[in-house]
């Protein structure tokens, strides 16, 4: 056999490429908080409010019992009752009169608040 019949092969080579990943530390961070306390003083008006009661006496017969009314400031309630003459009459016995009055304060009040702030530093 003639060395130019036999084939000849060809060593081939095959390069493969492999890609990894690691974790490498490159630095920390710690995170702490501060909670820093300051006073201050509270100013606002407080208003308050109450009520005076009156009773006036009026002694005077009506026909029909009144409705309770309002005079500026006051609300006039009125109080009946029935009386035997010889007939029942209605009789105004009185009225009871409420009046608002308003009255406002100045208050101060010391409040402690409170404030965060976070601090970063780095290793």
């Amino acid at each position: 056999m003639s060395s130019e019949n036999t084939p000849q092969t060809l060593q081939l080579t095959e390069e493969e490429l492999r890609v990894e990943k690691r974790n490498i530390p490159a630095g920390k961070v710690r995170v702490k908080t501060v909670v820093e306390s300051f006073d201050e003083v509270v100013r606002e008006a407080l208003q308050t409010e109450r009520v005076e009661i009156r009773h006036v006496h009026v002694g005077k017969e009506v026909q029909s019992i009144p409705t309770v009314r309002t005079e500026g400031d006051t609300t006039i309630i009125p109080v009946v009752e029935e009386v035997l003459v010889l007939e029942k009459r209605l009789l105004l016995k009185e009225e009871i009169h409420v009046r608002r009055k308003s009255s406002e304060e100045s208050v101060e009040v010391p409040v402690t608040l409170r404030k965060q702030r976070a601090i970063v530093e780095r290793e």
